[in-house]
């Protein structure tokens, strides 16, 4: 008895990764379902016109859409496929820029939308705080 105790197993130097590989490739497959069903938004027809796009290194923008009945909707916080109050979105923007100030603000206004609520939007951005506001276009087909 006192000698298989003396022989002790020596331990192993060893690391099986397969099981950490078997996670990996399942949280990749989860997140390859999951990122297109993430970008939800409002159904907008944007304008079509020439114009640059943003540079890459910009930080993300702040996107407020405009749908085609005139109500207004924020890309940021809970809620972002539910219309807001103009006072809504004016603390949301407002707080948002609180702490990335250098955050780029743009608009998405709807194609048949009324040019007074896309204008309205930006008197309501420049409140919170944005010093520019852009608006977004898709580049027309040739």
């Amino acid at each position: 008895m006192s000698r298989q105790r003396r022989q002790r197993r020596r331990p192993m130097s060893e690391i099986n990764v397969v099981p950490y590989i078997d996670v990996m490739l399942v949280l990749l497959v989860i997140f390859m379902i999951t990122a297109p069903l993430l970008t939800q938004g409002v159904k907008v027809e944007l304008p079509q016109a020439d114009s640059e796009p943003l540079p890459p290194e910009a930080d993300d923008p702040l996107v407020v859409s405009i749908n085609r009945q005139g109500e207004l909707f924020v890309d940021v916080g809970e809620g972002s496929d539910r219309p807001l109050t103009p006072e809504t979105l004016l603390a949301r923007v407002a707080a948002v820029l609180k702490y990335k100030p250098k955050t780029p603000v743009l608009v998405r206004g709807d194609r048949d939308v009324d040019y007074g609520k896309v204008v309205e939007a930006m008197i309501l951005l420049q409140a919170a705080g944005a010093p520019n506001v852009g608006l977004i276009t898709e580049v027309p087909e040739r």
